[in-house]
């Protein structure tokens, strides 16, 4: 029997009551419900300096990193949900990436993402639902080698589409966020069958 998929989800967004950390939740049950453990977690739980080789060369990696790292390495796919930050995926996000793409304990920076799956998502108050930020975050991903699952889903108007149970008003938000956490799933156990 193979083992179970472990998917780690969190959000781009740093602040306490997020929107995309909620959105990601909802995307998480769906990963359960196709099978899969998920790990949600916030990257504030994980401070980090912004990137800098020097910093690096002279403290090392932060511990906060060393902790962030171990978690991408155990887990075989992402749930990402981003918020877009003038037209494109946020500085926290991005810094974590850096971070976590350092070489460290004798092991490739890339080991992080390399092989794994995302899904990604977005959402935002405005009418287009953060979906400016995907690509280039699909870019970012796609580049240190992690498959990105084609459906991507960018939720409008959250502040009416988001309930107090964590689930999507319409139908077909709900479907569009479900089917992001089903295909990563889906995904893994296909890669798996196959290899």
């Amino acid at each position: 029997m193979s083992s179970p998929i472990k998917i780690l989800a969190f959000s781009g967004s740093l602040r306490s009551d997020s929107w995309n950390h909620r959105l990601v939740e909802v995307a998480s049950a769906a990963a359960r419900a196709e099978g899969a453990t998920v790990n949600v977690i916030r990257l504030r739980d994980y401070p980090l300096p912004l990137f800098d080789q020097d910093h690096e060369d002279e403290n090392g990696l932060p511990q906060s990193a060393i902790q962030l790292k171990e978690m991408f390495l155990e887990h075989d796919g992402m749930l990402i949900a981003s918020p877009e930050y003038n037209g494109s995926y946020s500085a926290a996000l991005k810094n974590t990436v850096d971070w976590m793409t350092r070489p460290y304990d004798g092991r490739s920076g890339l080991d992080c993402f390399r092989g794994k799956v995302a899904g990604l998502l977005s959402c935002s108050p405005g009418q287009l639902g953060g979906i400016r930020g995907l690509p280039s975050l699909q870019h970012l991903l796609s580049s240190i080698g992690t498959m990105v699952v084609p459906h991507q889903a960018a939720v409008p108007a959250i502040h009416d589409e988001l309930q107090e149970s964590e689930a999507l008003r319409t139908e077909r938000m709900q479907e569009a966020v479900d089917r992001v956490g089903h295909e990563v799933v889906r995904t893994i156990r296909g890669l798996r069958a196959g290899s």
